[in-house]
């Protein structure tokens, strides 16, 4: 609130001496405007800075959310150009910017030094954490902290899987959608990190439900004998207000960490040549000290490496060897070519032979996902993961690194491996999964979880899955037990989309002609839809089932703070997706719900979020 305070007194006291606009263009100004009067910037963040500048020169300075919380000390004469000005802060800080003519913007982000390399910090520059000083508090007690970082290098070698959105389904024809419930993080991470670079994501590297689900959500904890609640809402779409838009949100139940069973953790480390930049190895050794500070005396940690070849770099030790287990994490050093599927078939021998009846046995896969060297193919890869999967052994992924990220190929492991997918791109980030989402992280509370939705044509006539496009199950799947789906963690949440459009529209969207040898016959009923849920509590093979029904009326009311802020969430990924279906979808729609329903947010994630739709909108000459 104080620095709402101070930046909205800072544009009044900035009114009145505000520069001449000159000719030119955006690079015209930049070169010829002159400070009006001079400035003292003294333990101002260089957010606070970017809004100074931009009251007085009409051009919109702003910066990533990775470096807008650096201290910015300057003193600035009068009749000093913005030009040198800018210059003046990429020396002293690090940074670099990148003009947006379109959008009249300018945009700093750190720098493509080589100090990114070494993980050295430059002169003044400190870990970005927007609005966050109890993240900083946190952070610190746990330890150094590498900076938040760029890959520096000169080439690109990223592999993202390709997917159309879901399209329209006639409710008359095809009633039912069934899919898999997907609790994996890794898509936004990876958003921020390509926007932190002052690039926008291509669209296969933005997934619409690991976008939703990043979020926390206010929905109820579950009572009864399910280990999940379920929650339903349907308003108006806001991209589309023709429309409706349904929301579905499962929220598992929270564990204490004391009442967890026993964990059985093998750490499989990448350390090959490919992990020495920064963002990557000296990363990965901060998030897994995290891990290590939350472990218990009943815990067992194994550590196993690979590069041209895979080892043992711990043997099994009780969580309560703290000290053995971050030495251990310490002496790791970055060679050789990635010989990931050898590190595989090693870690999971290993978590074999410690096997906890009833307790947590996991690998925990931490790497780039380069694998070059042995079992290389999807084929082969998820196969040995099945396997392993269906003897109690589950594999959760870490991503870290960019330039050579195969992000197609962790999600298809943690998939296949009944565990969750997290990119980290940042200490923040390893805060969050290491710490914050620890015990959904390692401990399932249900697995094979499938989301089944039966639409009445009698109130729906098309409606759209809204993500979750390689989640997409055969309707028959759903009662079909030795069907693999999605796992849910002690605590996590998993929100899902459905766009309706309503029976009696006018708007036809792909119908099929009528069938000639049946007819189907409506069931009168205020109902919009039913969900029906399948799982399998850990340990058992057949599959528990509920239900609950979605009445016409409920709509009636105002949104909830859920639906409005997962609702701006989706409407923003299908602007970085360009979706088809994008409808009246925009930035300053986004902003404007977003900013409506930040709420308390005291880690600064929501606020987080909105930095980031403000540079998408600077970066996107598409959209408004």
């Amino acid at each position: 609130m104080k620095k709402k305070v101070f930046i909205t007194l800072l544009l009044l006291l900035l009114a009145a001496t505000t520069w001449a606009t000159p000719p030119g263009g955006l690079e015209g100004k930049i070169r010829t405007l002159e400070l009006p009067a001079a400035i003292n910037a003294q333990d101002m963040t260089l957010e606070e800075f970017t809004v100074l500048l931009s009251a007085r020169s009409g051009i919109n300075i702003t910066a990533v959310p990775e470096v807008a919380a650096i201290k910015i000390n300057l003193q600035l004469p009068a009749g000093q150009r913005l030009e040198e000005v800018l210059q003046l802060l990429c020396r002293q800080y690090a940074l670099e910017y990148n003009l947006h003519a379109g959008k009249n913007a300018v945009i700093f982000m750190v720098a493509q030094h080589s100090y990114m390399r070494t993980g050295a910090l430059p002169p003044g520059y400190a870990l970005a954490v927007p609005q966050a000083e109890s993240m900083k508090t946190a952070l610190t007690a746990s330890g150094p902290l590498p900076p938040a970082v760029r890959w520096t290098g000169d080439f690109n070698t990223e592999e993202y899987g390709h997917k159309y959105d879901n399209t329209y389904q006639e409710a008359a024809k095809i009633p039912l959608s069934t899919f898999s419930i997907d609790v994996d993080t890794a898509a936004y991470s990876n958003v921020r990190r390509f926007l932190n670079t002052g690039k926008l994501p291509p669209a296969d590297a933005v997934r619409t439900e690991e976008m939703i689900n990043y979020f926390t959500y206010d929905y109820p904890q579950p009572e009864g004998e399910h280990p999940f609640s379920l929650t339903t809402e349907v308003q108006t779409c806001p991209w589309a207000p023709q429309h409706k838009l349904v929301m579905i949100g499962l929220q598992g139940k929270n564990i204490p960490r004391e009442a967890m069973p026993p964990g059985n953790l093998v750490f499989l480390i990448d350390v090959s040549g490919s992990m020495a930049d920064a963002n990557k190895l000296p990363l990965l050794k901060t998030a897994f000290k995290m891990l290590v500070k939350q472990l218990r005396p009943e815990d067992t940690v194994t550590m196993v490496v690979y590069a041209g070849a895979a080892g043992v770099a711990l043997e099994p030790t009780p969580g309560n060897e703290k000290q053995k287990i971050l030495a251990a994490i310490d002496s790791l050093e970055a060679g050789g070519s990635t010989a990931g599927g050898e590190g595989l078939k090693l870690a999971y021998k290993l978590a074999g032979e410690q096997f906890k009846p009833g307790g947590n046995n996991r690998v925990i896969l931490a790497t780039d996902g380069d694998f070059n060297v042995g079992i290389t193919s999807e084929g082969e890869l998820t196969r040995l993961i099945e396997e392993r999967r269906n003897e109690g052994i589950f594999l959760s992924v870490l991503g870290f690194g960019m330039g050579n990220i195969k992000d197609n190929k962790m999600e298809l492991l943690a998939d296949k491996g009944n565990g969750n997918y997290a990119y980290i791109d940042n200490a923040l980030e390893a805060k969050k999964v290491m710490i914050e989402q620890m015990a959904g992280t390692l401990y399932t509370i249900a697995k094979d979880v499938k989301l089944q939705v039966e639409f009445n044509p009698a109130q729906v006539k098309y409606y759209r899955l809204i993500g979750y496009e390689n989640r997409v199950l055969e309707n028959r799947d759903f009662n079909d037990d030795k069907k693999d789906a999605g796992e849910m963690g002690a605590g996590h949440a998993v929100t899902a989309f459905y766009e309706i459009i309503p029976a009696g529209s006018a708007e036809t969207a792909g119908a099929t002609d009528p069938l000639r040898y049946q007819q189907s016959v409506v069931i009168p009923s205020d109902d919009l839809l039913q969900v029906k849920i399948r799982y399998k509590k850990p340990g058992e093979e057949n599959s528990r089932l509920f239900s609950q029904r979605l009445n016409s009326k409920e709509a009636a009311g105002a949104p909830s703070e859920n639906f409005r802020f997962a609702a701006s969430v989706a409407e923003y990924a299908l602007l970085l997706r360009d979706s088809e279906f994008k409808g009246r979808a925009s930035y300053r729609h986004v902003l404007e719900a977003a900013r409506s329903v930040q709420g308390p947010d005291a880690e600064g994630y929501r606020a987080e979020f909105i930095r980031l739709v403000e540079i998408s909108r600077l970066l996107d000459d598409r959209y408004e």
